[in-house]
């Protein structure tokens, strides 16, 4: 079993998750934005957890903010897919209302690849369409996808900001549609869903091969 503690953070009201293996206390971060740092260092310290790698789903400013501070304070390496790695490194915090300091990925998130910490195994699905380098992480042992930006309950990822591709996002919302109704979905903004809430509207993208309005 994995804990799971989410905490909706920053004008963007992103959603920040700190996962856990009970047994060997090793977690990760998944999207840390500004303000997170303080919240995830208490509730480290809080559960004798050891944070081992920070996941950036994509290099949108609301969610990558916080890296560099959280990785000063941990110790925790940084995991981006190489085609969102220059947003880390050079920031482009459009609509942003605060600097967003740079970060330095350490760790590639590629298709196929899994996260480890403790016994928790997450796949990496590389998912574009939202950025270029747009990742999904699925514990398929516990059917639950933490998605990013690219599924949300009710909608898809915006394609008309930097990285957006309105093409990449049908494969992408096909390839997750293929994924079972119990699957859980925790997305990076809004309410958790699951892929059975959401068929009908991905089966409609899928088969059409186009957004709708």
């Amino acid at each position: 079993m994995m804990d799971r503690l989410s905490r909706v953070v920053g004008p963007a009201s992103t959603n920040v998750h700190i996962l856990a293996d009970p047994r060997s206390r090793e977690a990760i971060a998944i999207d840390t934005a500004i303000p997170s740092l303080a919240w995830i260092a208490d509730e480290l310290a809080a559960r004798h957890w050891t944070l081992k790698l920070i996941v950036s789903t994509h290099g949108h400013w609301d969610h990558i903010g916080d890296n560099a501070a959280v990785a000063g304070h941990t110790g925790a390496e940084i995991a981006v897919h190489p085609l969102d790695r220059g947003r880390l490194t050079n920031p482009q915090p459009l609509y942003a209302p605060f600097e967003i300091p740079p970060s330095v990925p350490a760790v590639e998130l590629a298709e196929g690849g899994v996260v480890t910490f403790g016994q928790i195994r997450l796949r990496v699905l590389h998912t574009p369409g939202h950025t270029e380098g747009s990742v999904c992480l699925i514990d398929d042992d516990a059917g639950v996808l933490f998605s990013g930006d690219t599924l949300f309950a009710g909608a898809w990822g915006r394609t008309d900001l930097p990285g957006g591709d309105d093409g990449a996002m049908v494969v992408s919302i096909a390839r997750l549609a293929d994924l079972e109704d119990h699957v859980g979905v925790l997305p990076g903004h809004g309410p958790v869903t699951t892929i059975g809430r959401e068929r009908a509207w991905m089966e409609l993208v899928r088969d059409g091969g186009r957004l709708f309005a």
